[in-house]
């Protein structure tokens, strides 16, 4: 196989081609990228991995997944940091005086505020997803990094004085804070193509990252309690601008200031590379024309040779076999290729997935935020729900890089309907045991909610790469997303129906929820297993449609019955029985 024909065979593997097979190293990510949002804007926006020495892509890396772990998804460690917050009285002023006389740990108006930061934070995670991926395309990954890093300095620098500022700092701290994570995490995700044969390794460990990158705040705490509260918040973000200053560093001096090529892009710079020029008519001397275009098939071979090194020697041919099983096996891939995004997002595929993104996020966040408030009516018994809140904050990071690798497999080898069915069976279980007062039920729904949150994120991402495709998955992805995003304001609303029309039982707010989810989770199950049937038997109608009639050589029309007679041109002529048991070559 020719270096052009392999490297085209990978670029079918390759995750971030147009409309190529949405692997596992895709998807090994609980908060995806919103792939290419804008056309690149030249030759100049990209770079080939061949043309930077490999020390420095191995510094690249690692760098990428040292800053991801201490940054990129920080803010969603809020249910760890949110004990540190009441001990510091942020809020308290929101108490009334009959509440702080009764020393109540934390009252009605501190405990909405104290959600709505963590609600904005979250919301604006998944909507500035959205312009991230511009900023991406039009001015390169090191810009991406440098205005993260300037947010979450900003964010650093408010959390730690907001105490003496005259306005309500903590909102705006948080919400910097949680603008920094995409702008450096979604722009590290075009370092999988400094090592195109190690892309998978690289996309886990960034991935990995991010979802560890909650346990900052869980340290924190601990160092908290450790120093009997000695240890406060404007220290510990005095001493976080660390981080920021770490990232501004090194995207000056190391990160790359273009996105790497892909292999379908090297494969183009090979095709590209050509012999003969059309200046060389112009040139009189046929030695001068030879001399040239010499040193043209030196310099294609070079790229060729350095082409074949790093993508290395594995057959293409048997990778593209494998992500050709993957497609069939998810019985819906293709099924809006080729369409508009306007035309995508007015069809049941849109809508559905839409519903049960918008409910299983608001799901997610609500527990996030409310968890130890929820255990703490749920057992009458703060001291246990403390337990059980410490034990999620553990918990949550390692769920999510545990879960990693077998969510690669469960996608790439089972249905779509399978995998839909699978997070609705889950979400289901999820809301019932979070409402038994029993503890064996509470640790539990934690196990399953931190297994299921990554599983969720990503099964998302792989319906939409695999029913919408990659031509459109930024436009219609990123819409999915932040219309689940801006529906999490709800919180809210629900925080108030919690404490108000329920006296702060969470039960009734999590069965709503529980409900909705479970009736436009059957809903898209139902949908999807009806359309992906439909969608195999189209597939088989029309390769019996490309079959094709063989006439033997001199015949008009040749028949073997079933017991070996010719017959046509042949000799004797069938009974009317034999003709209809005949077979047509």
């Amino acid at each position: 196989m020719s270096l052009s024909q392999r490297l085209t065979a990978m670029e079918e593997h390759e995750p971030w081609s147009r409309e190529a097979s949405p692997d596992s190293r895709h998807r090994k990510m609980s908060f995806n990228p919103v792939g290419t949002w804008t056309e690149p804007t030249g030759e100049e926006a990209t770079i080939g991995a061949f043309e930077v020495p490999k020390w420095k892509r191995l510094l690249q890396v690692f760098f990428a997944v040292i800053y991801c772990l201490f940054a990129a998804g920080v803010v969603f460690g809020y249910a760890a940091i949110k004990p540190v917050l009441l001990e510091e009285g942020v809020y308290r002023n929101q108490c009334t005086k009959e509440e702080l006389d009764q020393n109540v740990i934390v009252c009605y108006e501190q405990e909405l505020r104290l959600n709505l930061m963590f609600t904005i934070a979250a919301v604006s995670t998944n909507v500035v997803a959205l312009p991230v991926g511009t900023i991406l395309d039009r001015f390169g990954p090191r810009v991406c990094g440098i205005t993260g890093a300037i947010s979450i300095t900003l964010g650093s620098l408010l959390f730690a004085f907001a105490a003496q500022l005259p306005f309500d700092a903590y909102i705006p701290a948080y919400l910097f804070m949680a603008l920094g994570g995409p702008f450096i995490f979604i722009s590290s995700f075009q370092l999988s193509n400094t090592f195109p044969r190690y892309s998978g390794l690289i996309l886990a460990l960034l991935t990995g990252a991010f979802d560890t990158s909650s346990a900052i705040f869980l340290i924190y705490r601990l160092l908290y309690q450790a120093t009997n509260g000695g240890f406060t918040l404007k220290k510990f973000f005095l001493i976080y601008l660390i981080v920021p200053a770490f990232i501004l560093t090194v995207q000056v001096l190391f990160m790359p200031s273009v996105s790497y090529k892909t292999v379908g892009e090297l494969v183009t710079q090979a095709e590209e590379e050509h012999l003969i020029h059309d200046s060389d008519d112009d040139i009189e001397d046929e030695a001068t024309v030879q001399r040239l275009q010499e040193s043209r098939r030196a310099h294609r071979d070079s790229i060729v040779s350095e082409i074949t090194t790093l993508i290395g020697t594995k057959d293409g041919a048997n990778q593209a076999q494998e992500e050709e099983r993957k497609k069939n096996t998810s019985g819906v891939w293709g099924a809006l290729h080729g369409r508009t995004a306007a035309q995508q997002i007015r069809t049941p595929w849109f809508v559905l997935i839409t519903l049960f993104t918008v409910l299983q996020m608001t799901r997610i966040n609500y527990f996030v935020a409310t968890i130890r408030t929820q255990y703490t009516y749920i057992f009458h018994n703060y001291d246990k729900a403390v337990e059980i809140n410490n034990f999620f904050d553990v918990a949550l990071p390692v769920g999510g890089v545990i879960s990693v690798p077998f969510i690669g497999l469960l996608l790439d080898n089972t249905s779509t309907t399978f995998t839909l069915a699978m997070l609705v069976s889950t979400a289901t279980a999820i809301g019932v045991l979070g409402v038994i007062p029993e503890t064996w039920a509470a640790y539990s729904n934690i196990a399953l909610f931190v297994l299921y949150r990554p599983l969720y994120y990503t099964a998302v991402s792989d319906y939409s790469a695999k029913v919408f495709g990659f031509a459109t998955f930024g436009k219609v992805y990123g819409l999915i997303i932040c219309l689940a995003g801006l529906f999490n304001f709800s919180q809210s609303a629900l925080d108030a129906a919690t404490h108000k029309a329920f006296r702060n039982d969470p039960v009734p707010v999590n069965i709503i929820l529980l409900g909705l989810a479970l009736l436009v989770g059957i809903a898209l199950v139902a949908f999807v297993w009806r359309r992906s049937h439909r969608i195999l038997r189209d597939n088989i109608e029309e390769e019996a449609q490309g079959a094709r009639e063989v006439l033997m050589p001199g015949a008009n029309e040749v028949r073997v019955n079933d017991y070996g007679a010719i017959n046509g041109n042949g000799s004797g002529s069938p009974s009317p029985g034999e003709e209809s048991r005949g077979r047509r070559l």
